[in-house]
């Protein structure tokens, strides 16, 4: 449901227009939420509790005219539509009124409100283009050599042979572990490969079901299954002549590895219930924190897609075996960090530092990022304090090879029990549970910010408040892990 705001002196006019935008439906529910007011002082306030998608503005108001406060409208609603609407016929001030920054301008009396109703949807139209356009500039911002930090003797040899493969189109296996960076080394390649911006399409293998990927990949037509209400285009279409990223490949099922297979070999795709033949144009590359090798033999991974997968195989190492990137990491991370939460944490000890290096890091940059943006939004100045740190001197029993999980990462960061009692170790689970619940009560209950600090999306947040029962509880019980002294 869309909401528009009305603001008009016309009482009448006011309350004809409100009646008729609240008629309207959509799929049988009401397609418009209307807030009205009579003056500008009162059109600012409404503007600033409703967050209106469309304001339809009149240019004269018994205290203001809609000129003179479209700015400030502006300013409360962000990138709401305003459409300003007057009875007198003036070219000069349509002029400002499109200068200003209107949407549109329009006369009263109205000659059919189907012409109003074509403006406002085309204005809602406009904005959603343009939050689709946002999104895919976040999206597609470019990933440079630069973002990839680190002058140990293992990244200058990634770096030298990701230069080799921008000088080719050919498939890409990026692998390693959780957390190291996969995304980036794909962004990388995929900005070094082409001289004028491309698409990036990406999408992760596993956080999606079978029988819903299947349709994000080669997309569907109108009808292919229940809910199919229109046609739509799939990622491999979206990529154009660009790239499509397939992360976690390795948690992707059988069935739809024999599609994938067949399309990387004809270079041809359907969309789910079509039969209209499409060339796969874009650079595919994937990724996967698995041993496909041990996935093949298990039974697990088709080998012959592993073959034609494999054709350049990049692996990033974990940051355990290049610590000496971890200063500078912590820099550039500590940038990055402040910016989003709006903090200026600059300072780091040279014993915080040093203690930093030491971690086992089974999380990797992912962990690191994660300990870095907790600290920082604890830090009460510009110093990156230890005691905001994990209290973790020893390393704990490694995980399954590539298979770190987030269990293991709360484990790290709160769970160093005293040595001579096992009594104190939390399960995985319930260290997952606890460090869930600590993030929540660390922003809040803001679940953006948890799931910046996790490092995790916002489904996946979903899910684990629901299965951890944390999904009704305003302020969820935390329990303290025991922790050594870190002093």
């Amino acid at each position: 449901m869309e909401t528009l705001l009305i603001v008009d002196d016309d009482v009448s006019l006011l309350e004809t227009l409100k009646m008729h935008f609240e008629e309207i439906e959509q799929d049988g529910q009401p397609r418009y939420q209307v807030a009205t007011a009579t003056s500008a002082a009162a059109g600012l306030r409404a503007a600033q509790e409703a967050m209106p998608s469309v304001v339809i503005l009149d240019m004269m108001l018994p205290d203001r005219t809609g000129l003179e406060i479209i700015e400030e409208m502006k300013g409360l609603c962000g990138d709401a539509r305003i459409i300003l609407v007057t009875a007198y016929h003036d070219m000069e001030t349509t002029i400002r009124a499109m200068k200003a920054g209107a949407f549109d301008y329009i006369h009263k009396p109205f000659p059919d409100p189907a012409a109003l109703d074509l403006v406002v949807e085309r204005a809602l139209e406009y904005r959603q283009l343009s939050r689709r356009a946002d999104e895919v500039h976040r999206e597609n911002a470019a990933a440079r050599l630069g973002d990839i930090v680190g002058t140990s003797p293992l990244m200058q040899q990634l770096v030298k042979e990701i230069g080799k493969v921008t000088g080719s189109h050919a498939t890409v296996l990026i692998t390693g572990e959780s957390g190291t960076g996969k995304e980036l080394i794909a962004r990388v390649i995929h900005n070094y490969s082409y001289d004028e911006p491309r698409p990036f399409i990406g999408i992760n293998c596993s956080a999606i079901v079978d029988t819903l990927l299947e349709s994000e990949l080669f997309g569907h037509e109108k009808g292919a299954f229940t809910g199919a209400t229109a046609g739509k285009p799939g990622k491999f279409e979206l990529a154009e002549d660009g790239t499509v990223f397939l992360d976690e490949i390795g948690d992707m099922s059988l069935m739809l590895q024999a599609k994938l297979l067949r399309v990387l070999q004809e270079r041809e795709f359907e969309r789910v219930g079509g039969v209209k033949r499409i060339k796969l144009r874009a650079r595919v590359i994937a990724a996967t924190h698995r041993a496909l090798v041990e996935e093949v033999e298990a039974g697990r991974f088709r080998e012959d897609l592993y073959q034609r997968l494999k054709v350049i195989t990049l692996q990033i190492p974990p940051l355990r075996e290049r610590r000496e990137d971890i200063p500078p990491l912590v820099k550039h991370l500590l940038e990055r960090i402040n910016e989003k939460v709006h903090k200026r944490v600059t300072r780091v000890p040279g014993e915080v530092m040093e203690r930093l290096t030491r971690l086992p890091w089974r999380g990797n940059v992912r962990e690191l990022e994660n300990v870095l943006t907790r600290a920082v939004v604890l830090a009460p100045g510009d110093v990156l304090r230890g005691d905001d740190l994990p209290a973790l001197e020893s390393p704990l029993p490694s995980p399954e090879p590539g298979r770190a999980t987030s269990a293991h990462t709360a484990s790290a960061m709160f769970a160093a029990p005293a040595e001579d009692d096992a009594s104190l170790i939390p399960t995985l689970e319930e260290a997952e549970r606890q460090l869930i619940a600590r993030a929540m009560t660390v922003t809040k209950g803001h679940k953006g910010r948890t799931c910046q600090i996790l490092g995790i999306s916002r489904p996946t947040l979903e899910r684990k408040l629901q299965k951890y029962g944390l999904a009704q509880s305003q302020s969820p019980q935390v329990h303290t892990f025991p922790v050594k002294d870190a002093s």
